[in-house]
Order: structure tokens, then sequence, then C-alpha cells
């Protein structure tokens, strides 16, 4: 590549380019030619420095909402605290009340949560650009989070298993999925993914993106829950907080048109060709949001909103971890429904990550003809190695996010994207309380743009042939409405298995056939040679 083509890679077609255009190609000209830009091989793969920090931006942003939703949900199962916390000490009853105690114990561990999940996600990160080179973002996975919390753990400690215990179940399974890749066995299940369903991933995976984009929870707000529908429409300027129904006002919602607002700014300049539309789009509503006394306020004068006001004004904060770090225990190890979780959180990984790194390489163009990618093998190991430290740290397993496809999209090729993303991590320990005040309704247009970017492979999907639609149908399907990708992916495969049932008896049959007539032949000759031993046979 000469230096008029790596100069219109990164900056276009321009005859006046500006100061900073100038000061662009200068910078993106030593980084290229640095020991860093030749060990990423940013030229290799048609990148330069400015856009992989525009991507790992973009990724970063995406994602920054699960160092406080992980933070959330894992609080919500007690981890170490119990009824001896609460003041003045009480029975077990006393940690489903209001008690003084309890709560400050539980502020306590959600902070330290917060420094795990950013601390996780920072080295998952950087060992994914360092040692795979690959634009992927790592963090505790959503789903196995919750499962952790709500079905091992239970809330407020309600569940059949300790904390502890959950952790070293966390710890065996990433142990499990490294001796996996060690073998090579994840790349060989990945291979046996179907054609359709590994096409139907992306699509399934970005509409599983929108959904999510698309509710309150992580998202905008248009759709609810509704108790005839199971969905419909919300948007509603008051809901219930237990159930989440609509209680009065729906379309009405500030924040959702604030959203709205947000998404079109994303659109037209993604329409434009605007570097970075992303990216503004966020930084656009968050900003907005940030102004209290405004009905779009992410700080409205509520007891929660200025507590949570009072923590986004300190700015710079930092949290040594305290209850969480090395809080390991194999004591309830007997218990038979600590096996079962192994192997639900193993299966849930690998699938689940499967599929994410192959749609993540998919999208970035990294697959080749043999339908791999480089850095495969290595991306398999950082994943489950990432999962390890997680577990030692205090969270759930990790999961290469789906959100570094909003990088990906930006122009990340290579493993700086993800380093840089781990940077972002690593200064979120100390910018905790600006990074996890970026609202829902501003993360929510972002990933609906993914989930529209991603739906680009389904034109790749044979749909006249019933047995490749179906089985593509069923993953992308199956994904948002199940709220699960590995749901998706093993309905896919089972469907793709049982429309060619036909074709593989038919197979086994000629098979049969054919061994019995070899069989046959076999024993003609040696009753013939039996006879007359002189006779060469062919």
């Amino acid at each position: 590549m000469n230096k008029i083509q790596r100069d219109r890679l990164c900056v276009g077609r321009n005859k006046f380019r500006t100061k900073w255009q100038n000061f662009e190609i200068r910078l993106n000209t030593a980084v290229a030619d640095s020991v860093i830009g030749k060990y990423f091989k940013l030229e290799a793969r048609g990148s330069c420095f400015t856009k992989e920090w525009r991507a790992a931006t973009t990724t970063f942003l995406a994602m920054v909402y699960i160092i406080t939703v992980n933070a959330t949900i894992l609080a919500d199962s007690g981890g170490r605290c119990s009824a001896k916390d609460c003041s003045p000490p009480g029975g077990p009853e006393c940690v489903l009340r209001s008690n003084k105690g309890y709560e400050k114990c539980l502020a306590e561990l959600k902070i330290d949560l917060i420094v795990a999940t950013a601390l996780s996600s920072c080295i998952g990160s950087v060992a994914m650009g360092l040692f795979a080179n690959l634009p992927l973002g790592l963090a505790p996975g959503m789903g196995s989070n919750a499962y952790v919390a709500y079905d091992l753990v239970g809330f407020h400690g309600s569940g059949p298993l300790s904390y502890e215990t959950a952790l070293a179940i966390v710890l065996i399974e990433g142990v499990a999925f490294v001796l996996i890749s060690v073998l090579g066995l994840r790349s060989k299940l990945a291979r046996l993914i179907p054609p359709p369903v590994r096409l139907a991933c992306a699509a399934g995976i970005g509409l599983f993106i929108a959904f999510v984009g698309l509710q309150s929870h992580l998202g905008i707000g248009l759709v609810g829950p509704n108790p005839s529908t199971l969905l419909t429409l919300t948007g509603c300027r008051e809901t219930d907080p237990t159930t989440g129904l609509c209680l009065n006002g729906k379309m009405q919602s500030p924040t959702l048109w604030l959203g709205i607002v947000g998404l079109l700014v994303m659109s037209f300049g993604m329409m434009k060709n605007i570097k970075g539309s992303m990216i503004y789009g966020i930084l656009f509503v968050t900003f907005i949001s940030w102004f209290r006394g405004t009905s779009v306020t992410y700080f409205p004068y509520t007891p929660i909103g200025d507590a949570t006001y009072n923590y986004f004004k300190k700015v710079f904060d930092f949290h040594l971890i305290k209850s969480t770090f090395g809080a390991i225990s194999f004591a309830q190890f007997n218990n038979s429904q600590v096996w079962v979780a192994i192997i639900t959180l193993l299966y849930v990984d690998v699938l689940g990550t499967t599929c994410s790194l192959y749609t993540m390489a998919e999208i970035g163009g990294l697959i080749n003809e043999n339908g791999s990618f480089e850095g495969e093998y290595t991306a398999y190991l950082v994943d489950g190695s990432s999962t390890i430290v997680g577990s030692v740290l205090g969270v759930s397993p990790i999961a290469t996010y789906i959100e570094s496809s909003a990088g990906i999209r930006e122009g990340g090729k290579t493993g700086l994207t993800a380093v840089i993303v781990g940077f972002y991590f690593l200064l979120a320990l100390f910018l905790a309380p600006i990074m996890t005040s970026v609202p829902p309704w501003a993360i929510g247009p972002a990933l609906i743009v993914v989930g529209v970017l991603m739906m680009e492979v389904v034109k790749d999907i044979e749909w006249s042939n019933m047995k490749e639609a179906m089985p593509a149908f069923i993953t992308m399907v199956l994904m948002p409405l199940t709220y699960s990708i590995p749901n998706g992916i093993i309905g896919g495969i089972g469907f793709y298995v049982a429309l060619n049932l036909y074709d593989y008896g038919v197979s086994i049959i000629k098979w049969l056939i054919k061994l019995k007539r070899g069989i046959k032949e076999q024993d003609q000759v040696s009753m013939i040679t039996a006879h007359d031993p002189t006779i060469e046979m062919p």
C-alpha cells in the first residue's frame, strides 16, 4: 500500500484538507510504521490508528452499560452479605427488609462488583487484542450473570448455593473451557454448525441486540410487557416498578423521544458516511440527559436520583475490591446442582461465544476460504482464561461481546481496537462516576443500529431451499424471543438435522448395501482361491 492509498483509506479523498486531517495523516503514518503498527498488522488489514481508535470508542460506549448492569444483577444475589450484617443482627428475614446494616453491605458489594466488572473487562479485552489480534471487547456475559445471581445463589441468597460456591463453579467452567480450546475441540465444534445456521447467527444476534435496544432496561423503552400479548408498544410516562406494565401515557415518555432523536442522529450520520456517527449520537443524548430539572434527566429529584447525581459529581473515584476478590469455596461441591450448573454454563459459553466470534469475524471480513479466521485458536484460549480471571475477581463468566460489531462497523479490524477498549475500561476504574452515568436511552439507539447492520447476511441464505431456510429462520427468531443466543443455535441445528434425516438415512442404506456387496464379492473370491490356489484374482 503506497502513501496515497493509505491517506485515502483513513481520511478519504479531499483536495483541500484541514489541519486536523493533515495531523491525522501524519499520526496514522507514524503509528503504521512503528512497532505497534507492524505488530497489529494495520496496513496488512487495511486499517489505521484513528480508525481503530474510533472503532474502540464506539465499542466501549456500546458496552459501558455492563459496568452498572452486571454489578446490579450480581448484587441482587447478596454476595457475601448475610443476616450477620443486619443492624441490629437478626434472622434470615432481615435480608428481605430495608435493614440499614444489610443495605450498607449491599452498597459496598455493588461498588466492589463495579470495579471487578471493569477490571475483568479490561484484562480480557487487552488479552484479546494482544494475543489474538482481533477487534473484540470482552466483559461478563449477559444471561450467565442472571443465571448465577437468580438461579444458583438466588435473590439475596435464597437459592440452593452460596455466592462463594457459584464463583467456584465459574472457575471450573473456565478451566474446562480452556481445556476444550487447547485440545482443539472448540474450533471443531464450531465447524459442525451448519452453514445456514452460522449465517443466521449474525442476523439472529442482530435481532437480539435490537430487541434489547428497544426495551426500557437497556434501551429506549419502545416495547414492554403486556399481560395479554406478552409484548406491546409502550414508551409510557409512568410504569409499574415491579411488573414494568404501563400505567399511563403510552408513547409519551420524554426519554423515548430523546432516544429516537439519537437514533435519527446516528442514522443520518451513517447515511452521509460521517465517521463516528454512533459515538456522536450516544454523546448527544447523554449530554442532554445530564441536566437536572428536565423531563429527560438521568438524575431526577428522587432519593435514587440524588444518590446517583452525588456519585456522578465525584467524577474521579477509585475503590479497592474488598469482599469479592478470591471469594471461592468448594465446600458445597457434594451438591448435585453444582455439576448441573457447570455443564449448563459450559454449553451456554461454548455455543454463545462460538457463534459470537464467528459472527464478528464474518462482519469484519476475517473468515477465510476454509471457514476459519486468523487468531481463532488464541481467541478461544483468551475467552476461557478471562473467565478464570473473572471468577477470582468475583464476577460471572466473561464473554466476547456482540456489541463489538458496532466498532467493527466503524472500521475496527485489528487487536488495537480491543486494546484501546481495555484501556477505556481501565480508565473507567477511575472515572466510574462518569462512565456509569450513560443512560440506557443513549445506548439503545446504538444497539438498534447494530441490529440493522447485522441483518445484511440474510441475503446469503438460500430462502428458496426449505432445508436451509427453516433452520435459519428458527435460529433467527428464537434468539430474541427466548432471550438466548444458545437457544437459537440449538433450535436451528435441531431443525437442520431433522430435515436432513432422510438424506442421512438414504446415505447409510447405500453404504450398508455397498458394504454387503463388497463382503459377498470377497467371500466369492475366497471360495474360488480355496478350490484352486494357482488362480490369481485381480
